[in-house]
Formats: structure tokens, C-alpha cells, sequence
């Protein structure tokens, strides 16, 4: 298992990196300021990385008692990656269209568009940091051991 703070690494990482991807690149698609694209891409980073820790620990435990480990295959990073991304697509949608003043819809094709950048991403960024950052060994006797111990 990854330590709480490898896991902030992973997680801060994750999202500057994006950001500084999927800020330009949304205000030119969209044909949106840099700045109103900028606030959306920021407030949903923040919003992402809680959410962003809180998964992959909750992922990785469940993954760890139904599977007796963390390593993931490809078929279980596409499953990883595609669950996280949905969820977040349901907190993030009020928001765009709020922020932006834009309809329900817009918003939906405008947070769809994002997902899929960031479906990618994730996928790719997860994988490169498992090879950059290995999960350390652990040990049968380890994971069965009380957290007390």
C-alpha cells in the first residue's frame, strides 16, 4: 500500500501536471477566455484531488481485500479510470454550468469533453507514476496484520 504521503504526492502531481494541459487547451476548443476556462480547470482540480486521494485509497483497500493485492492489470486500470472519472463528472457538472452560465446540456458536453481528456490522462499518468514510484513489496504476513501492529 502507498503511504498518506505518497498518496498526496500522487494526487498534487496529478493535477498541476494537468492543469497545465487542460487550461489552454479547453479556452481554445471551447473558444472560451483563458481565465473563465482557468477558474473552471482550478476549482475542478481542487475538487478533484480530495476526491482524487479519497478513491485511490478507498480503491486500492477494496482492491487489496478482494484481490489480496494492489497491483493492477490493464483491464483494472481502464475500470479504475473509468469509475473515477464518472463520479467526478456528477460533482462537476452543477458547477460548469453555474460558473459558466451556461445550460445543463452545455455543460454535460463541455464536462463530457474534459473527462475524456482526463480518462486518458489518468490511465497514462497512473501507470507512469507506478513505474516512476513502485508500490513497495509487501509481505503476506504484512497485510494480514492489524493496523495496530
Amino acid at each position: 500500500m502507498r503511504t498518506p504521503k505518497d498518496r498526496l504526492r500522487h494526487a498534487l502531481s496529478f493535477e498541476i501536471i494537468a492543469l497545465f494541459i487542460v487550461t489552454p487547451l479547453g479556452a481554445w476548443l471551447f473558444a472560451r477566455p483563458l481565465d473563465e476556462i482557468g477558474i473552471v480547470a482550478v476549482v475542478s482540480a481542487t475538487i478533484a484531488t480530495g476526491w482524487n486521494y479519497l478513491y485511490n485509497l478507498l480503491f486500492d483497500h477494496a482492491l487489496l481485500l478482494i484481490a489480496g493485492h494492489v497491483t493492477k492489470s490493464i483491464a483494472m486500470r481502464v475500470f479504475h479510470a473509468v469509475l473515477f472519472e464518472g463520479g467526478l463528472l456528477i460533482v462537476l457538472l452543477p458547477f460548469i454550468a453555474w460558473y459558466l452560465r451556461i445550460s445543463l446540456l452545455e455543460a454535460f458536453a463541455m464536462d463530457i469533453s474534459f473527462a475524456a481528456f482526463y480518462l486518458v490522462y489518468a490511465f497514462v499518468f497512473n501507470w507512469a507514476y507506478d513505474l516512476v514510484f513502485p508500490i513497495p513489496a509487501t509481505s503476506p504476513d504484512k497485510r494480514a496484520a492489524p493496523s495496530g501492529s
